[in-house]
């Protein structure tokens, strides 16, 4: 009895830690490989974050409306939709980069955001259900799943450019074993819709109105971009600053993402024991360490040690504040919808930001800018201290 009763949500809990490992490895397939996209645009640093900023935009346009798709359809098809989008963008982004068109490359990476955050928002969703199922903390092990798909996606991008691949051809070698294997896991997921409809259930605007949840979103949004800047400027700023080959700024991204899944392999017991708030604040102090030692050690294997510490410091906001955010299932598609669409706010306003500092100081000293904005934002950390569920 307790067999059968057990097995859809272990299979569930299974297909959901899959679908992040696959998201992962796409978006760091990608990442890895900005400094060959810079090079064959001719861009500047800051030309090349307004063209992140496409990818960006197309997220902050599909999440506020994932919950609502999630609700209606399921997060099986929202899933399968977003790995779509994301497969047929990333081949078109590549193939208008071989040519040498940033206009081209721009609206890719609009349908690669949107497709990026619409899958980001059912996947969680559906963590956060099976989470809540199980009775225990879980979802720091799914982004877990998601850091080793964005390290296994680093490993193959530093392979792919010390190999010297054309972008096409290594982006199409991805995005094709993607498409069939979440489509194949997805069946597992549990059926029914993301939310109980029920009568006491607010509207998904009142979530807006939420004082905790716009403060869980503030305290994503800090670590959001905390996250989001190693991923989209560490390659970069490893290889200008320190001089280093494309395919070695590409490893120290993958030793960030490493670090990353250890911290989110480990975080789930640590929070059982010590609850989020005194673990997030301990890991938001590693961060800013872990960026401090990026960018000011001088010597790139101290500079490598601060990355570790970064990518630990790092690990545990964005699962967190998911959790926070559906600590009421009846609650969660609202909530987990306004928390992700600030917490992608850094993702739209990093890398324009990051891009016009690292004009006028360098890249890698632009980094610093990490670092000064963890300060305020350890303030609003308790609103992510576990909510009485209704």
């Amino acid at each position: 009895m307790t067999t059968t009763a057990t097995t859809p949500l272990v299979r569930a809990r299974t297909a959901v830690a899959v679908v992040f490992t696959v998201n992962g490895f796409m978006v760091a397939s990608w990442m890895s490989r900005l400094p060959l996209v810079r090079d064959e645009l001719g861009l500047t640093p800051g030309r090349l974050g307004l063209l992140l900023l496409a990818l960006s935009l197309g997220s902050l346009t599909g999440l506020p409306v994932a919950g609502r798709l999630a609700e209606r359809f399921g997060a099986r098809a929202v899933v399968t939709a977003g790995v779509v989008a994301v497969a047929v963008a990333q081949v078109c982004g590549a193939l208008a980069v071989e040519h040498a068109t940033a206009l081209a490359v721009a609206p890719a990476l609009v349908v690669f955001g949107f497709g990026v955050g619409t899958w980001d928002v059912a996947m969680n969703l559906h963590g956060a259900r099976v989470e809540h199922d199980l009775g225990r903390t879980i979802m720091p092990r799914f982004h877990a799943a998601f850091s080793l798909g964005t390290v296994l996606g680093a490993g193959a991008g530093a392979a792919a450019a010390a190999a010297d691949l054309a972008l096409w051809v290594h982006l199409g070698l991805v995005a094709a074993p993607a498409v069939v294997v979440v489509v194949w896991v997805v069946r597992a997921f549990l059926p029914g819709e993301e939310a109980s409809e029920d009568d006491d259930a607010p509207a998904a605007g009142s979530a807006w109105l939420e004082p905790r949840t716009l403060l869980v979103g503030l305290m994503v949004l800090a670590l959001a971009l905390t996250e989001g800047t190693a991923n989209d400027w560490l390659t970069v700023a490893l290889v200008d600053g320190y001089d280093l080959p494309d395919w070695a700024g590409a490893l120290g991204f993958g030793l960030f993402v490493t670090a990353m899944t250890a911290g989110r392999v480990v975080g789930t017991s640590v929070l059982d024991r010590y609850g989020r708030v005194a673990v997030l604040w301990s890991t938001m102090t590693l961060a800013g360490v872990g960026v401090l030692l990026t960018v000011l050690a001088g010597n790139v294997v101290v500079a490598m040690v601060g990355v570790a510490l970064w990518g630990l410091g790092a690990s545990l906001g964005f699962p967190v504040g998911m959790s926070a955010a559906a600590d009421d299932p009846r609650r969660a598609a609202a909530r987990v919808s306004v928390v992700s669409t600030i917490g992608y706010t850094a993702f739209l306003a990093g890398p324009p930001l990051i891009g016009f500092v690292a004009d006028h100081v360098g890249t890698l000293d632009a980094l610093l800018v990490v670092a000064v904005l963890l300060v305020p934002s350890a303030l609003v950390v308790p609103a992510a201290r576990e909510a009485r569920r209704a």
